[in-house]
Parts: structure tokens; C-alpha cells; sequence
């Protein structure tokens, strides 16, 4: 005997018990009247006793068939609940849902358009992981992610929300004491501040907006950090100069703080994604969250900003 019970052949003889009849079971299963005599027969053979008896005339369950057919209705019982809570969970946003995000972006973004998205769906409860590292989604056991990254190919699923732009600066005080770098090769003789997860995190490189001029130069200071936000009270005190997306220190440029430097080249940009792990259907608490940070990041973020666009 293998180790699985024949599920199917218990579920068609808990039919043929129900209905009293084999033609009966055939029709209320959508089987033809063979495929459910065999699936009793094979049950028969397989416990090495006799359910039922039949004749043209007369049909009667045996005392071993009784208890069986009772078990069996049970047990098909169980599993149309099984499987009707599964597809409730899969049509109706219902459940836990794990997402991982950027930690700048999770906190001034992601953590603040929450509420409004659990207040529409009271069913579903989201566990948020922040970190700037890339994590592993499919052995992490994440349903889907935001990450700020040029991607590699992968078997992730991956929708574009809009384009970071990132921006060279520091604060008036530092400018002030050791001078406003005019050409990328200047940033030798600055203290530069390092950001551990940036495309190339040891070489800085530079486009030249109008001639499309290629610079590449190694920073090198006196801090470096994973995460964006260590970097902002040594740049406030002017101690040096770091690269920062937009959406960082939109606040900070725009009340004069931070200063953009290097205003005629441009950093490389990169995308803010949306991914989540392929193949079948997601289940709709995934589906209703993806959906919801999708329209809510792929259009403006801030006071001025024009870099989100609508996903295609």
C-alpha cells in the first residue's frame, strides 16, 4: 500500500454512499458511471475488503462500508472547507502580507502610506522589513518588495513606479570653509562620504549634462555608512559631501540646508521597483497591497517633485 490514502476513490465512494447509487455519484460528481465503479473497486482491492453490495436490484453498504462511508464524508467535508477558506483568502484581500523596503524610503514613505491602505482593508495585516540590503524574497518568505536598485535578471516579477535622481551635495557651512568643487576630479581633494549599498559604492561617476563628458573618481572621507540616514548629521554639520536620492533631501535642499553641487553633471539614476516572486496567482491581500503602493509611488512624492511616472 503506498504511504497517500487514495483520496480521490474515498471522496467518489463517499458519493456513491451518499447517493445510494453509482449512476447517482457519476452525475452529482460530473464522472463517467465506469471511472466511479473503478475508483470503488480499486478502493475494495486496496483495503482488501468488501464496501458494498450490488445487484440489479439491490445496493446495501457492509458493516466495514458503513464506517468508512461516515469517515470519508468527513473527511470530503474537511477538505471542501479547506478549499473553500483558500478561495475566499485568494478573491477576498484577507491575511498576512510581508513586505520589504528600503529603510530611508520605508520611513518617510512606505510606513506613512500604510494606514490609509489598512484602513481599506481591515482584514489584512502587512509585516514590514526594512533594510537597505537586497534581500532574498523567495528564502526570506517575502510576497513582494520595493527596492531602490538596478536589477539584475532574475525570476522576480518587476513593475518600474518612477526614477530616482540622485544628487551630489553638502551643506553651506562646508562649501563656506573648504570650497565649491567645479569638475568631478575636484572631489579628490574633498572629504567624501560613502554610502555602502550605491550601484558602485567606491567609484563615483559622472555624466557631463550638456557634451555627455564621462567622469569617474574614488571618494574617499571620513564616514561611511548602509544607510543614508547615518550620513545626514555629519553633512548637516558640514563635514562633507555625499551622493543622496531626491527623495531624501528634497526638504533639506529646498529650505537651504544642503546645496546640489556639480549642477551641469548628473549621477546615474536608478529605478524604484516593485517586485515580488514569479509564477502562479498571487493571493488578492497581495494583489490589493501591490496595487495600492504602486498608484501611491509612481506619481509625485513631494512638494516640486516631477520624477515619478505612472507605470506603462
Amino acid at each position: 500500500m503506498s504511504k497517500l490514502p487514495d483520496l480521490e476513490a474515498l471522496a467518489i465512494f463517499a458519493k456513491v454512499a451518499e447517493t445510494q447509487s453509482f449512476s447517482g455519484a457519476a452525475e452529482a460528481l460530473n464522472l463517467s458511471k465506469a471511472t466511479v465503479s473503478k475508483a470503488v473497486s480499486r478502493l475494495e482491492v486496496r483495503l482488501g475488503t468488501t464496501l458494498l453490495h450490488r445487484t440489479s436490484r439491490r445496493f446495501a453498504l457492509t458493516e466495514q462500508g458503513r464506517g468508512l462511508a461516515a469517515r470519508a464524508a468527513q473527511m470530503v467535508a474537511e477538505g471542501e472547507a479547506a478549499e473553500a477558506q483558500a478561495l475566499d483568502q485568494s478573491m477576498n484581500p484577507r491575511g498576512l502580507v510581508r513586505l520589504a523596503a528600503p529603510m530611508s524610503f520605508g520611513i518617510s514613505y512606505v510606513a506613512p502610506a500604510l494606514p490609509e491602505f489598512l484602513a481599506r482593508h481591515p482584514d489584512v495585516s502587512i509585516d514590514l522589513h526594512l533594510s537597505d540590503e537586497v534581500v532574498d524574497l523567495v528564502g526570506g518568505g517575502f510576497d513582494c518588495a520595493l527596492r531602490i536598485a538596478a536589477l539584475p535578471d532574475s525570476s522576480l516579477t518587476a513593475r518600474k513606479l518612477r526614477t530616482i535622481k540622485r544628487h551630489l551635495v553638502a551643506s553651506p557651512e562646508y562649501i563656506a570653509q573648504r570650497g565649491r568643487p567645479q569638475d568631478p576630479e575636484e572631489l579628490s581633494r574633498h572629504s567624501c562620504f560613502g554610502y555602502a549599498y550605491l550601484p558602485t559604492p567606491n567609484t563615483w561617476k559622472f555624466r557631463h549634462k550638456t557634451d555627455g563628458r564621462e567622469v569617474m573618481v574614488r571618494p574617499h572621507g571620513p564616514l561611511r555608512a548602509n544607510n543614508a540616514d547615518a550620513l545626514t548629521a555629519s553633512l548637516l554639520a558640514g563635514l562633507g559631501i555625499a551622493e543622496q536620492p531626491d527623495f531624501f533631501h528634497w526638504d533639506d535642499i529646498a529650505n537651504g540646508r544642503l546645496e546640489i553641487l556639480l549642477p551641469d553633471w548628473e549621477l546615474p539614476r536608478i529605478d524604484l521597483h516593485l517586485v515580488a516572486p514569479g509564477g502562479g496567482p498571487r493571493p488578492a491581500r497581495v494583489t490589493a497591497l501591490m496595487d495600492y503602493l504602486a498608484g501611491r509611488f509612481a506619481g509625485p512624492l513631494w512638494p516640486g517633485d516631477t520624477g515619478g511616472k505612472r507605470p506603462g
